[in-house]
């Protein structure tokens, strides 16, 4: 029977009404380009720079949300950075050092003077005095490593110590390197987002690829020096003892000491010392939490020698202030309220929820952990985004154009019902990619222009079965209720295994390819719906309301 229930009809004008709405914002809000200061000037308002409402015509309470613009259409810069990895494994093995001097101390007798000796990069090579006690020396430096506290690595310690003769070599392990590489590269990636989209409104790229690069992809900003600019070199993250605190940044610091500005209070300078107690290399976790007064804090972590220099200094050190510091300003200096034996404890003041989940992010992420190199350096100007938009334009409205008059010449009425199908169905399309805050890319615009033509195969399998079943002699009403549920198989089967490969090529590739495959998938999606529920219902509500003895299709 060629009838559908009331609550499908809703569902169904409902989904296109909100469509609709989501999918408006596009047409009433105009991206611009703004130079350096404006651009400053608005995102200290807590606005976006990139975007001007057309508030006399847009209800304020009405969704706002946009479509993103990719590199390709609206000029930016493009970086490829790859990390210096084998930095860290360098500063590892010089931090390990004074813990194996300190543990080997006691065994002076059995091993005699231990004194570093030059080595590569990648080694910490050791002279012991008494080359009889090497057994021993190893003993006590193996007792210093740490299991590797992941799959990969089941079994393995952190640190691999060998000897011969008189020398020990102290290398990372296979294992470790590959939790460090993963580590830092994660830990830089984070730092460049935050670096670069401060506040939220630049939609940045910014991806891993490899082992060890980054892809850093900026629309909007004027060019490559300048991105390289805001990520900046490696920062460095300490914790340093406080020796006074006021509004003089021309005060007279000592020798060994400096004088650093607060990032959050204006006009107040610490004078601090030089020499860091522990750095950021030695913090292996940071969360936001609650103190036990139910207070936003921080919790954090050190690794084992970070521990042990943190546990002694807080022993010695209770009720002084102690300095977080990165790239020289204070972002907090809490007193130290206890002996902190375990590596680990609590940062509290007057924080909220949100500042505390900031400070958390800063003391994981706030140093570069190595250094990047750019391998990659392009600017894409405006004016080439924009000829890139007005191509896509024109594509896409030739082939909706094609499609529209194909469609009424092969079907007439019923080409009709597809063509407004096919409206709704794009409507929906970028009301998607709104909520979704995708980047439409060049190859964005090629997956729409190809769900275009595509969007309408559902219907002439549906039309042309409608043809055949209405050759049979059958009433126009079970023509059309056989010609859905017939072709019904034949959609889903070429939909679905068209779907699985958009999904492939979202999971499997990267930047332009991912930018295609998002718009081909959800395209796929909107064009089953429009086809086998809105021009249905268009049809069955044409039908109850004309009653046609005979159809053409």
């Amino acid at each position: 029977m060629l009838y559908i229930d009331l609550w499908k009809r809703v569902l169904i004008w409902l989904v296109c009404a909100a469509g609709l709405i989501f999918a408006l914002p596009n047409a009433f809000y105009t991206r611009v380009e703004t130079h350096n200061d404006a651009v400053a000037a608005i995102e200290v308002r807590g606005e976006n720079p990139d975007l001007l409402a057309a508030e006399a015509q847009w209800p304020s309470w009405a969704p706002t949300d946009l479509v993103n613009l990719g590199l390709d259409l609206r000029g930016g810069a493009h970086l490829l950075a790859e990390v210096q990895v084998a930095e860290v494994y360098a500063t590892r093995l010089e931090g390990f050092w004074p813990s194996l001097r300190d543990a080997l101390r006691p065994e002076r007798d059995t091993v005699g003077g231990v004194r570093r000796v030059p080595s590569p990069p990648e080694e910490l090579r050791v002279r012991i005095g008494n080359p009889d006690g090497m057994a021993r020396a190893l003993e006590v430096v193996r007792g210093l490593t740490q299991p590797i506290q992941s799959l990969s690595g089941v079994g393995s310690t952190d640190y691999v110590v060998s000897g011969q003769g008189d020398i020990m070599v102290v290398t990372l392990s296979e294992a470790e390197q590959r939790a460090s590489d993963d580590r830092t590269v994660r830990q830089a990636l984070e730092i460049i987002r935050r670096r670069i989209d401060a506040v939220g409104t630049r939609e940045p790229t910014i991806q891993r690829q490899g082992a060890d690069r980054i892809l850093i992809q900026v629309p909007g900003i004027g060019s490559a020096s300048e991105l390289k600019e805001i990520i900046g070199t490696t920062a460095r993250l300490t914790f340093n003892p406080v020796i006074s605190r006021g509004g003089d940044p021309e005060a007279n610091a000592s020798p060994g000491e400096m004088v650093v500005p607060s990032l959050d209070e204006e006009g107040q300078y610490y004078t601090i010392e030089t020499a860091p107690v522990v750095s950021g290399d030695e913090l292996v976790d940071a969360q936001p939490s609650f103190d036990q007064n139910g207070r936003p804090a921080v919790n954090f972590r050190f690794n084992t020698t970070g521990a042990r220099k943190f546990g002694d200094y807080t022993l010695e050190n209770i009720g002084q202030p102690f300095a977080i510091v990165l790239d020289d300003e204070v972002i907090s200096a809490p007193v130290i309220q206890s002996h902190i034996p375990g590596g680990s404890g609590i940062i509290t003041g007057r924080f909220t929820v949100e500042e505390s989940t900031n400070l958390a992010v800063l003391l994981r992420a706030g140093a570069l952990p190595a250094e990047l190199t750019f391998l990659e350096e392009r600017t894409i100007g405006p004016e080439l985004g924009q000829d890139s938009i007005d191509a896509g334009k024109i594509a896409t409205a030739v082939a909706f154009a094609a499609v529209l008059v194909f469609m009424v010449l092969s079907y007439g009425l019923f080409g009709i019902f597809a063509n407004i199908a096919l409206i709704l169905n794009i409507v929906i399309l970028f009301a998607a990619l709104s909520l979704m805050g995708a980047t439409l890319t060049l190859p964005g615009i090629a997956g729409i222009v190809l769900t275009v033509g595509m969007a309408v195969d559902a219907n002439v399998l549906i039309f042309e079965r409608i043809r055949e079943e209405l050759k049979t002699a059958r009433g126009p009403a079970r023509a059309i209720e056989l010609g859905y549920e017939k072709a019904l198989s034949a959609i889903l089967d070429a939909n679905i295994t068209t779907f699985i490969t958009a999904v492939i090529l979202f999971v499997m590739g990267s930047g332009p390819v991912r930018g295609f495959a998002i718009t081909l998938g959800l395209g796929i999606l909107t064009s089953v719906f429009t086809a086998i529920f809105v021009t249905r219902l268009l049809i069955v509500m044409w039908f109850e309301r004309r009653r046609p003895k005979t159809i053409e299709v």
